[in-house]
């Protein structure tokens, strides 16, 4: 009797690993499947990516970037960003507190003659931990502008763009944070 027990035990493992594999290599074609879409997405329109100071009262974007496989990642200024308007990127909150992401989408639109489709919006506490805590004053103490206007103290050379990238190139690349903000929701995915 015993021996029938083992041979029962043996087939229900084998049908439960060969359930468990099934449905892994499912998750895997769906997995792959995802990241083909977005590439293709990002082959026809790039994606634009902004930081987003969320210590504001309503929230400003700093910086953005926008990332497509042909060009790489290419600096966009928030400030230099408008749409027929005149309104600029760094102030889509204000545009249209209902949907800023679609107002983003709008300015990159009439500004760069693209339009971005997925905007990922990354939020201070998120960027410091991915890239360092001093990010933000590295970034002030090479930005030229340093921010603010008339500021005595900026001692940097260089553009907003050429700053930022330092500063992440300086700080300690942690992209173990990514999913975790991700999750925390300190990085957003939306699309427009």
């Amino acid at each position: 009797m015993f021996p029938f027990i083992k041979k029962v035990k043996y087939l229900y493992l084998k049908v439960a690993i060969k359930k468990i594999m099934s449905l892994g290599k499912s998750m895997l074609k769906i997995i792959v499947l995802v990241i083909v879409v977005l590439l293709l997405f990002i082959l026809v329109s790039p994606i634009l990516i902004i930081a987003e100071d969320t210590t504001e009262g309503t929230p400003g974007v700093d910086m953005a970037a926008s990332f497509s496989v042909p060009k790489g990642f290419e600096w966009v200024y928030p400030g230099s960003s408008y749409n027929a308007n005149g309104e600029t990127l760094h102030n889509i909150h204000f545009i249209d507190p209902e949907n800023p992401y679609g107002a983003a989408r709008d300015i990159i639109s009439y500004t760069y003659h693209y339009t971005p489709h997925i905007i990922v919006s990354v939020n201070d506490e998120a960027a410091k931990d991915i890239f360092g805590y001093d990010l933000v004053d590295n970034i002030r103490a090479n930005d030229a502008y340093n921010g603010y206007p008339g500021n005595g103290n900026a001692q940097g050379t260089m553009s907003r763009g050429d700053a930022v990238g330092t500063a992440m190139l300086m700080g300690n690349f942690n992209p173990l944070e990514i999913p975790l903000h991700v999750l925390m929701g300190n990085i957003k995915f939306f699309i427009v």
